[in-house]
C-alpha cells in the first residue's frame, strides 16, 4: 500500500526534514507540472544537494534563502544530479562556481552538457520533419517552426569541464550513509538512484514517482528509440531492491512509503496503455490521433508536446516488437497499423 507520511508541502524557502540530516525542499517550475523536489544532506561540514531546479532568478533568491536559512550558511560542497533535465541539472553549474564538486552518470552529464551548448534559433530540419512524422498539428506545426524552441540555455547555468562520475553498482558516503547506485532508464538514460544501507531511505528522481507516471519520449535525437522497453526493464531490475517501508524521496510530488506496490503500478500503467493502443491501431492511425487511449483524457495546448514524444515511443515499442508497420503519407506523417497476423 502506498502511503504519504509527509502532509505538509515545504514552503517557498522552507525545509522539511524528511530524516535525520536529511532536508526535502521545492523549486518552482513554469509548466503543468509546477514543481521538482529537491534535497539536502549534511554531510561533514556542509551539504550535498540532490538536484537543484531550473536556473531563473526565481529559483536562484530561493536557492540563496535556503543557503542562508534551513542550510545555516554553511556550504555546498557537493551537487549529485539524478538525471540531464533542465529542471533538475538547472543550477548544478551554478553551485559549482561556489566550489560544489558536481556528481553525475556520464550519460546524464554529456546530455546535459551538449544541450546546454547546442543553442538554436530555430527548430532544425530535422525536428521538424520528426513533427511531420509524428503528425502534430497543422497549427502547432507552424507556430512552432517561426518561434524560437525551448533551449537548455534557457534554464540550465553553464556547466564548467570537470565531474565526478558516478555508475551503477557504486557505492557512495554521503552524511554519514552508504548509498547504493542503481541505474534506470526510459524517462533518462543511465538515471540514477540512491538506495540506502543504513535506513530505509531510497533517491528515486524521476525514476520512482508517486503518483505519475514519468514521461517516455522519444525525439529527433533518436527517432526509433524505444524508451518504453527500457523503462519496463528498469523498473523489473530496481523491483527486486524494493521494500514496503523505504521512504521514497521522489523528483516531484510528496515522499512515499510502498514502493514493491507503485513500481507494479509503473509497469502496469503502461502495459494498459498498450493493450488500449493495439486496439486503437485495428484502424491506421498518425501518433496524434493516439492521445486518448494512451492517456485516457484530453490533452491541452501545455501538454501537447510531451504526449507526442511519449506516443511516438509507444508506437516505436510496437514496431519493435513487430506488431505494428508504419507506412509515410504525402504529407510527411507516418501512419501506423496494427499488423495482420
Amino acid at each position: 500500500m502506498i502511503k504519504y507520511p509527509f502532509e505538509t508541502l515545504p514552503r517557498s524557502g522552507e525545509a522539511v526534514e524528511v530524516a535525520e540530516g536529511i532536508l526535502w525542499m521545492r523549486l518552482p517550475l513554469p509548466m503543468a507540472l509546477d514543481h521538482v523536489n529537491v534535497y539536502a544532506i549534511r554531510d561533514g561540514a556542509g551539504w550535498c544537494l540532490i538536484d537543484t531546479g531550473f536556473d531563473t532568478k526565481t529559483a536562484r533568491r530561493i536557492w540563496q534563502g535556503l543557503l542562508d536559512g534551513p542550510l545555516q550558511s554553511l556550504p555546498v560542497t557537493k551537487v549529485l544530479i539524478t538525471h540531464h533535465h533542465p529542471d533538475h541539472v538547472g543550477l548544478a553549474g551554478w553551485f559549482m562556481s561556489q566550489g560544489a564538486e558536481l556528481l553525475m552518470t556520464r550519460t546524464a552529464w554529456l546530455m546535459a552538457r551538449m544541450l546546454v551548448l547546442d543553442e538554436q534559433s530555430r527548430p532544425t530540419p530535422e525536428t521538424v520533419d520528426f513533427w511531420r512524422g509524428a503528425g502534430m498539428d497543422a497549427q502547432i506545426l507552424e507556430k512552432r517552426m517561426a518561434e524560437r524552441p525551448f533551449n537548455f540555455a534557457d534554464v540550465v547555468s553553464p556547466l564548467p569541464l570537470g565531474y565526478t562520475r558516478i555508475r551503477g553498482g557504486d557505492v557512495l558516503t554521503i552524511g554519514g550513509r552508504d548509498w547504493d547506485v542503481r541505474i534506470g532508464h526510459g524517462h533518462a538514460p543511465e538515471h540514477a538512484t540512491l538506495w540506502c544501507r543504513d535506513a530505509p531511505l531510497v533517491i528515486g528522481g524521476d525514476q520512482l514517482l508517486p503518483s505519475i507516471s514519468p514521461n517516455l519520449g522519444v525525439y529527433a535525437t533518436e527517432p526509433l528509440a524505444d524508451p518504453v522497453t527500457d523503462w519496463i526493464e528498469s523498473c523489473g531490475h530496481l523491483a527486486r531492491y524494493a521494500h514496503a517501508d523505504q521512504l521514497v524521496l521522489p523528483g516531484h510530488k510528496l515522499p512515499f512509503t510502498g514502493l514493491p506496490d507503485r513500481i507494479v503500478q509503473l509497469i502496469d500503467n503502461h502495459h494498459g496503455a498498450l493493450s488500449r493502443l493495439r486496439e486503437h491501431l485495428r484502424t491506421p492511425r498518425i501518433a496524434s490521433d493516439c492521445f486518448l487511449p494512451l492517456f485516457k483524457r484530453q490533452i491541452s495546448d501545455g501538454t501537447y508536446g510531451l504526449a507526442l514524444v511519449e506516443a511516438m515511443a509507444h508506437l516505436n515499442h510496437l514496431l519493435a516488437l513487430g506488431e505494428v508497420t508504419r507506412d509515410k503519407q504525402e504529407d510527411g506523417a507516418w501512419l501506423w497499423s496494427l499488423r495482420e497476423r
